[in-house]
């Protein structure tokens, strides 16, 4: 992981390893769970340095699979806060893998996780706005929170018993 050298440097957090044996399925490939293992724990590194507290992921959206990751490939995991509510982080996590001889990597997955931070009783805290200035961070706040009001929605539409939790 590298590590922040000032303060705004604390909304970004990059993780880089080699794709192990372990995590791929029979045909040489990264499980897509352990991407997503991956992704949450990037993120949730990245969402407690920036609230300096423990965090819960309270949702991954808009997560979309663009290529496999092989065997042996570099893989490097880049999340950053891109908008922050009261008591909530959304981080975008963009991946990246390929062949670590050539250094090249080419983008396999992206996606959004909201975290909230806690206490030690695990009531919900508030974090440090974010305040996106440039406009990349301006466009990736818009696309977090156009993909917070589709995941309302979506909740919206489930049947009652699965909103309940009884199915």
């Amino acid at each position: 992981m590298s590590t922040p050298s000032n303060a705004h440097d604390r909304s970004e957090t990059t993780f880089r390893f080699l794709a192990e044996p372990s995590s791929v399925n029979f045909g040489g490939k990264v499980h897509g769970g352990a991407l997503m293992k991956w992704i949450d724990e990037t993120a949730y590194a990245c969402a407690a340095v920036w609230s300096s507290r423990y965090c819960v992921t309270v949702s991954v959206g808009n997560i979309r699979f663009r290529r496999p990751i092989h065997v042996g490939n570099m893989v490097e995991l880049h999340a950053r806060v891109v908008a922050t509510g009261r008591t909530s982080m959304h981080i975008h996590v963009s991946v990246h893998a390929g062949d670590p001889k050539s250094g090249q990597l080419r983008q396999t997955t992206d996606c959004l996780v909201v975290f909230v931070a806690v206490d030690e009783t695990g009531t919900p805290v508030p974090v440090p706005s974010f305040v996106p200035e440039t406009d990349e961070q301006k466009r990736l706040a818009r696309y977090a929170m156009d993909v917070k009001e589709a995941l309302d929605a979506i909740v919206e539409l489930k049947p009652e018993e699965v909103a309940a939790g009884v199915v």
